[in-house]
């Protein structure tokens, strides 16, 4: 029989991961400490995890972070922890992390729209590279 929890052979979604982490959660009786307080509190921590990775890193160095295994082995830990905590955080508070991002994004889209390139000006009646005459 096939595990339903064995999603290696198929894509996941959020939904389900949040159902598992749910599930997880309810078999070792953590749903009482999973509040938000705490949730958010570790969602911290595992970034700042994530973030100490990079710390003192160069800008170059930090694009090539994944170049070597055992880094990248971390970096992807670290972001599911976070992924993981923030998941569960939404779960708990009713949030749909997909729809939460969609609409900002559409909010920032609106508050930073995309600039309106000027055109450069040449000579002509209104300018001239020559100072007017008195």
């Amino acid at each position: 029989m096939t595990d339903p929890h064995d999603d290696a052979s198929r894509p996941a979604d959020l939904p389900a991961l949040q159902r598992r982490l749910a599930d997880f959660a309810v078999a070792r009786n953590w749903q009482p400490y999973h509040t938000p307080k705490n949730l958010v509190a570790a969602l911290g921590v595992e970034a700042a995890e994530l973030q100490e990775i990079f710390q003192w890193l160069t800008p170059e160095e930090s694009a090539r972070v994944m170049d070597d295994p055992d880094t990248a082995h971390r970096v992807t830990d670290e972001v599911a922890d976070v992924l993981a905590y923030l998941l569960q955080f939404c779960e708990v508070l009713g949030i749909d992390p997909l729809a939460a991002l969609a609409e900002k994004i559409d909010r920032n889209e609106h508050r930073f729209p995309v600039p309106v390139p000027v055109p450069e000006a040449g000579p002509g009646p209104e300018r001239s590279d020559t100072p007017p005459r008195a």
